[in-house]
Protein backbone atom coordinates (compact mmCIF):
# COMPACT_ATOMS: atom_id res chain seq x y z
CA UNK A 1 0.00 0.00 0.00
CA UNK A 2 1.71 3.23 -1.25
CA UNK A 3 1.71 5.88 2.56
CA UNK A 4 0.26 9.20 1.97
CA UNK A 5 2.70 11.74 2.13
CA UNK A 6 2.61 14.00 5.12
CA UNK A 7 1.09 17.75 4.05
CA UNK A 8 2.46 20.83 3.76
CA UNK A 9 2.03 23.34 6.37
CA UNK A 10 -0.55 25.96 4.89
CA UNK A 11 -1.84 29.14 6.33
CA UNK A 12 -4.56 28.85 8.72
CA UNK A 13 -7.16 30.88 6.31
CA UNK A 14 -5.58 28.74 3.51
CA UNK A 15 -6.58 25.37 4.88
CA UNK A 16 -9.97 26.78 6.45
CA UNK A 17 -11.18 27.78 2.86
CA UNK A 18 -9.40 24.42 0.97
CA UNK A 19 -11.75 22.51 3.74
CA UNK A 20 -14.74 24.55 3.35
CA UNK A 21 -14.42 24.87 -0.15
CA UNK A 22 -14.21 20.96 -0.41
CA UNK A 23 -17.55 20.92 1.91
CA UNK A 24 -19.59 22.67 0.05
CA UNK A 25 -18.79 20.57 -3.33
CA UNK A 26 -19.55 17.47 -1.08
CA UNK A 27 -22.89 19.04 -0.69
CA UNK A 28 -23.28 19.96 -4.23
CA UNK A 29 -22.88 16.60 -5.51
CA UNK A 30 -18.68 16.97 -5.92
CA UNK A 31 -16.27 15.07 -4.72
CA UNK A 32 -14.83 16.34 -1.46
CA UNK A 33 -11.29 16.02 -3.58
CA UNK A 34 -12.17 17.50 -6.92
CA UNK A 35 -13.35 20.62 -4.79
CA UNK A 36 -10.16 20.55 -2.05
CA UNK A 37 -8.09 20.48 -5.15
CA UNK A 38 -9.75 23.54 -6.97
CA UNK A 39 -10.03 25.46 -3.88
CA UNK A 40 -6.29 25.03 -3.67
CA UNK A 41 -5.14 25.96 -7.20
CA UNK A 42 -7.62 28.95 -6.53
CA UNK A 43 -5.15 30.29 -4.31
CA UNK A 44 -2.15 29.38 -5.60
CA UNK A 45 -0.13 32.39 -6.67
CA UNK A 46 1.43 30.09 -9.42
CA UNK A 47 0.81 26.82 -10.95
CA UNK A 48 0.84 23.65 -9.54
CA UNK A 49 1.85 20.31 -10.38
CA UNK A 50 0.11 17.08 -9.58
CA UNK A 51 2.81 16.10 -7.50
CA UNK A 52 2.83 19.56 -5.62
CA UNK A 53 -1.25 19.05 -5.02
CA UNK A 54 -0.35 15.79 -3.54
CA UNK A 55 1.58 16.80 -0.94
CA UNK A 56 0.04 19.86 -0.17
CA UNK A 57 -3.31 18.22 0.32
CA UNK A 58 -2.35 14.49 1.44
CA UNK A 59 -3.53 12.65 -1.18
CA UNK A 60 -2.39 9.99 -3.13
CA UNK A 61 -1.30 10.62 -6.38
CA UNK A 62 -3.78 8.73 -8.55
CA UNK A 63 -6.21 10.77 -6.84
CA UNK A 64 -5.08 13.60 -7.23
CA UNK A 65 -4.72 12.98 -11.19
CA UNK A 66 -8.47 11.97 -11.67
CA UNK A 67 -9.50 15.48 -9.90
CA UNK A 68 -7.53 17.24 -12.10
CA UNK A 69 -9.36 15.52 -15.13
CA UNK A 70 -12.65 15.95 -13.50
CA UNK A 71 -12.15 19.84 -12.78
CA UNK A 72 -10.49 20.10 -16.53
CA UNK A 73 -14.08 18.38 -17.82
CA UNK A 74 -15.75 21.81 -15.83
CA UNK A 75 -13.25 24.07 -17.68
CA UNK A 76 -12.63 25.62 -14.09
CA UNK A 77 -8.31 24.68 -14.70
CA UNK A 78 -5.81 24.73 -16.89
CA UNK A 79 -2.61 22.95 -17.91
CA UNK A 80 0.10 25.58 -18.18
CA UNK A 81 3.30 24.93 -19.67
CA UNK A 82 6.41 26.00 -17.71
CA UNK A 83 9.62 26.72 -19.44
CA UNK A 84 12.90 24.13 -18.40
CA UNK A 85 10.15 22.02 -16.84
CA UNK A 86 8.50 18.53 -18.52
CA UNK A 87 5.87 18.27 -15.86
CA UNK A 88 1.91 19.44 -16.30
CA UNK A 89 1.20 22.50 -14.28
CA UNK A 90 -1.93 23.48 -13.63
CA UNK A 91 -3.68 26.73 -12.47
CA UNK A 92 -7.02 27.79 -11.15
CA UNK A 93 -9.45 30.94 -13.16
CA UNK A 94 -9.14 33.12 -10.78
CA UNK A 95 -11.82 35.43 -11.93
CA UNK A 96 -14.68 34.44 -9.92
CA UNK A 97 -17.27 36.11 -11.60
CA UNK A 98 -16.23 33.69 -14.60
CA UNK A 99 -16.06 30.51 -12.10
CA UNK A 100 -19.44 30.75 -11.56
CA UNK A 101 -20.03 31.54 -14.88
CA UNK A 102 -18.40 27.82 -16.33
CA UNK A 103 -19.85 25.73 -12.58
CA UNK A 104 -23.55 27.14 -14.03
CA UNK A 105 -22.59 26.10 -17.77
CA UNK A 106 -21.61 22.69 -16.56
CA UNK A 107 -24.80 22.34 -13.79
CA UNK A 108 -27.42 22.99 -16.90
CA UNK A 109 -25.51 20.74 -19.16
CA UNK A 110 -25.54 17.89 -16.92
CA UNK A 111 -28.50 18.61 -14.91
CA UNK A 112 -31.04 21.05 -16.82
CA UNK A 113 -30.91 19.95 -20.37
CA UNK A 114 -31.52 16.32 -19.97
CA UNK A 115 -33.96 17.42 -16.94
CA UNK A 116 -35.98 19.26 -19.64
CA UNK A 117 -35.46 16.37 -22.08
CA UNK A 118 -37.18 14.18 -19.72
CA UNK A 119 -39.71 16.36 -19.03
CA UNK A 120 -40.43 16.86 -22.74
CA UNK A 121 -40.94 13.03 -22.82
CA UNK A 122 -42.88 12.48 -20.36
CA UNK A 123 -45.67 15.05 -21.16
CA UNK A 124 -45.68 13.20 -24.55
CA UNK A 125 -45.52 10.13 -23.52
CA UNK A 126 -48.93 11.38 -21.07
CA UNK A 127 -50.14 13.28 -23.93
CA UNK A 128 -51.20 9.75 -25.76
CA UNK A 129 -51.73 7.61 -22.39
CA UNK A 130 -55.29 7.60 -20.92
CA UNK A 131 -54.50 6.26 -18.12
CA UNK A 132 -52.73 9.25 -17.00
CA UNK A 133 -54.93 11.57 -14.75
CA UNK A 134 -55.19 14.89 -15.84
CA UNK A 135 -53.59 16.20 -12.62
CA UNK A 136 -50.15 14.16 -13.55
CA UNK A 137 -50.91 15.30 -17.06
CA UNK A 138 -51.38 19.08 -15.53
CA UNK A 139 -48.41 18.76 -13.49
CA UNK A 140 -45.61 17.47 -15.66
CA UNK A 141 -46.63 20.40 -17.78
CA UNK A 142 -46.40 22.47 -15.30
CA UNK A 143 -42.82 21.15 -14.49
CA UNK A 144 -42.01 21.59 -17.51
CA UNK A 145 -42.54 25.07 -18.53
CA UNK A 146 -41.12 25.71 -15.72
CA UNK A 147 -37.76 24.72 -16.27
CA UNK A 148 -38.09 26.26 -19.50
CA UNK A 149 -38.96 29.38 -18.58
CA UNK A 150 -36.07 29.22 -16.20
CA UNK A 151 -33.22 27.74 -18.96
CA UNK A 152 -34.36 30.83 -20.75
CA UNK A 153 -34.15 33.13 -18.27
CA UNK A 154 -30.48 31.83 -17.81
CA UNK A 155 -29.80 31.66 -21.42
CA UNK A 156 -30.98 35.53 -21.42
CA UNK A 157 -28.56 36.21 -18.55
CA UNK A 158 -25.35 34.89 -20.44
CA UNK A 159 -25.75 38.21 -23.00
CA UNK A 160 -26.41 40.34 -20.11
CA UNK A 161 -22.75 42.63 -19.78
CA UNK A 162 -21.08 41.78 -16.72
CA UNK A 163 -21.31 45.16 -15.19
CA UNK A 164 -24.99 45.14 -15.81
CA UNK A 165 -25.50 41.93 -13.98
CA UNK A 166 -23.49 43.49 -11.03
CA UNK A 167 -26.13 46.20 -10.99
CA UNK A 168 -29.33 44.17 -11.65
CA UNK A 169 -27.97 41.64 -8.61
CA UNK A 170 -27.32 44.90 -6.41
CA UNK A 171 -30.62 46.32 -6.47
CA UNK A 172 -32.15 43.37 -4.97
CA UNK A 173 -35.52 43.49 -3.98
CA UNK A 174 -35.72 47.27 -5.48
CA UNK A 175 -36.14 45.49 -8.96
CA UNK A 176 -39.74 45.28 -8.14
CA UNK A 177 -40.28 48.80 -7.92
CA UNK A 178 -38.94 49.36 -11.87
CA UNK A 179 -41.55 46.83 -12.86
CA UNK A 180 -45.27 48.42 -13.56
CA UNK A 181 -47.20 48.06 -10.46
CA UNK A 182 -43.93 47.18 -8.46
CA UNK A 183 -43.17 47.77 -4.79
CA UNK A 184 -41.70 45.04 -2.87
CA UNK A 185 -43.41 43.22 0.01
CA UNK A 186 -40.93 44.89 2.59
CA UNK A 187 -42.57 48.17 1.28
CA UNK A 188 -39.53 49.28 -0.38
CA UNK A 189 -36.34 51.15 0.41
Amino acid sequence: MTEIPDKKKLPAAVERFILHWGDMGDEWGVNRSVSQIHGLLYLAEAPMTAEDIADTLGMARSNVSNSLKELQSWNLIRRVPILGDRRDHFEAETDIWEVAARIAAGRKEREIDPAVDALRACVSDAADDPTISPVASKRLKEMLAFTEFVDRWYMQMLNVPRPRLVALIKLGDKIVSLLPGGKSKAGGA
